[in-house]
């Protein structure tokens, strides 16, 4: 009989829990009080840990263990933390998406996993009657909150306390999946990544590294999975009243209000997050006394944006714009005080934006630029030459023990983004960047919205960080119509409120007229509002604007 296994990093959550069993693991949002602020209530670690125990005892009675791929569809929450921990706890391989991306692209996404268990909200329970066919193989059912038509366990009846001591469980092997999380598709098709006991016990490692290796003390959580590394740090995780699929939406006073009352010292957000808490700590000036450190991660941050938080927060909190993806997380970090040293005068200037040195013991590399497989790194050296043509700029690819190896579906996506290296195996990020003599990586956009003209190639991120600095603009987008080798560059624009249209548009050509890589640019578009990516309502979709752009110009996408 194969024994039982756990997540030996899950020894680090229970070490607190008997050590410091009354300390706030959970901190959530529970109604609201006077003047329609959150009011909230906690779960401590001794709490959660025997509620994961009783999920994880539950769970192995209904069949579910070790490798058991269970989809997971639970609101941020401390059901969805004892739900996680307690899957953990018994080697189980938590399934996690967006439900954002779509109903019918989840549930294709879903289908390819046969899962054997599923554990979700009523609305979730509901998709999976509806479409009973992509969800055959799954044999245990749990539902968080009413059960409505459907038969099958519910999470609440379980209770919170274990009957009896937890079982002998032996740690899973560095190698074996722990999770598998898919992808957003935003910029490119949705696929499951699997990620290993290794890979996740590196990510705690580097994150505590990222952090000076300070305890987090309190960290304001925005991403779930942040939320399981800082509990296994320490840290009491403060959840604010946020829809994950539209975090854009999250009221910025909330925020602030978490921040204060809880005195958090650290926080990850995304720009779409970050930037509405800058309009509201500018209208309503709170010092926020305990904050140390903010990192951001889910798409570049404005440079504005971190000015910005830098002018209205105290002189030594540390601002860190992050680089990551769901394969690699994280893969470089940068500090404000080091952009803000000349590297962001030169990202105006076309060099692209600097996202820092590689994450501690990530390795990263640039080669060159194909969409074609590459199997071996001994094809990657024969394509070396090729790098010298459009500027040093090459696809970014990583390796380290946080970094994702291998994808469980679709099978086609391991021939496309993996690269064998002896016992190593790089990651393609999909991400054009190069890299400086002092090892600094600048991101220019991603491969698949590269533009590629008749004179060559220009990269996105490059060009319209050039463009952003003119007066009237929020953001803009670069995007090619027509036939690729033949495309005609086209710069969309989201304007400001109250800017003048005709004014930005001259302003635009005459800024593109001065460098070199935007004079090639002819044609300016004023859209009102750009699509963007689900999970950080931050990566602007700009497949979609070039459909847009064509039919604007008359011409074929």
């Amino acid at each position: 009989m194969t024994s039982a296994t756990y997540w030996q990093a899950i020894d680090r959550f229970r070490a607190f829990a008997r050590t410091e069993p009354d300390r706030e693991a959970v901190i959530y949002p529970d109604g609201t009080k006077s003047a329609d602020l959150p009011s909230y209530r906690h779960v401590t670690y001794r709490e959660l840990d025997d509620w994961s125990e009783a999920i994880a005892e539950r769970l192995t009675a209904a069949g579910v263990g070790t490798g058991t791929r269970t989809i997971v569809l639970v609101l941020p929450s401390p059901e969805l933390y004892a739900i996680l921990f307690g899957l953990l706890k018994i080697g189980a391989v938590p399934v996690v998406i967006d439900p954002g991306m779509g109903l019918r692209k989840m549930v294709h996404c879903l289908r390819a996993v046969e899962a054997e268990a599923f554990i979700g909200i009523p609305p979730a329970h509901a998709v999976r009657v509806l479409f009973r066919r992509s969800f055959r193989k799954v044999r245990t059912t749990v539902t968080v909150g009413k059960r409505w038509f459907w038969r099958g366990e519910r999470l609440a009846a379980w209770g919170t306390t274990p009957s009896g001591v937890a079982p002998e469980r032996v740690p899973g092997a560095a190698e074996d999946v722990l999770v598998i999380g898919f992808t957003t598709g935003s910029t490119g098709p949705a696929k499951a990544v699997e990620l290993t006991h290794g890979n996740l016990a590196s990510m705690v490692e580097q994150v505590h590294t990222a952090r000076g290796r300070i305890a987090p003390e309190t960290s304001l959580i925005t991403l779930p999975l942040v939320g399981i590394l800082d509990l296994l740090l320490g840290s009491r995780c403060v959840l604010p009243p946020l829809i994950p699929s539209k975090v854009g939406s999250t009221d910025p006073a909330h925020v602030a209000h978490a921040i204060e009352k809880f005195g958090v010292r650290t926080m990850f957000a995304s720009p779409a997050l970050l930037i509405p808490l800058l309009r509201h700590l500018r209208q309503r000036p709170i010092e926020l006394k305990t904050l140390g450190s903010i990192y951001s991660g889910g798409a570049p941050v404005p440079d504005w944006c971190i000015a910005g938080l830098r002018e209205v927060l105290a002189e030594d909190v540390q601002i860190f714009a992050g680089y990551g993806s769901t394969e690699a997380l994280p893969m470089s970090l940068i500090e404000s005080r080091e952009l803000f040293d000349g590297l962001v005068d030169r990202t105006h200037r076309g060099e692209g934006t600097c996202i820092g040195r590689p994450a501690d013991q990530i390795e990263a590399r640039v080669v060159a630029i194909t969409d074609e497989p590459l199997p071996t790194w001994a094809e990657v050296e024969e394509l070396a030459g090729d790098l010298e043509s459009p500027r040093g700029i090459g696809e970014l690819v990583v390796a380290g023990p946080n970094v994702s190896t291998h994808y469980y579906w679709p099978a086609e996506a391991n021939r496309q983004g993996k690269i064998i290296d002896g016992d190593r195996i790089w990651h393609r990020t999909g991400d054009l960047a190069w890299i400086d003599d002092e090892g600094r990586i600048w991101f220019c956009g991603r491969k698949s919205q590269r533009v590629v003209t008749a004179d060559g190639p220009m990269f996105t991120v490059q060009v319209e960080q050039i463009f952003n600095t003119v007066a009237g603009v929020a953001r803009t987008a670069l995007v090619g119509v027509g036939a690729r080798g033949a495309q005609r560059p086209v710069l969309c624009i989201e304007l400001k409120p109250e800017a003048d249209g005709a004014a930005v548009g001259a302003a635009l050509r005459a800024r593109g007229s001065e460098f070199e890589l935007t004079r090639p640019i002819a044609d300016f578009l004023i859209h009102p509002g750009f699509p963007v990516d689900i999970r950080h309502n931050a990566k602007i979709g700009r497949e979609q604007l070039a459909q847009w752009a064509a039919k604007q110009i008359g011409a074929d996408a």
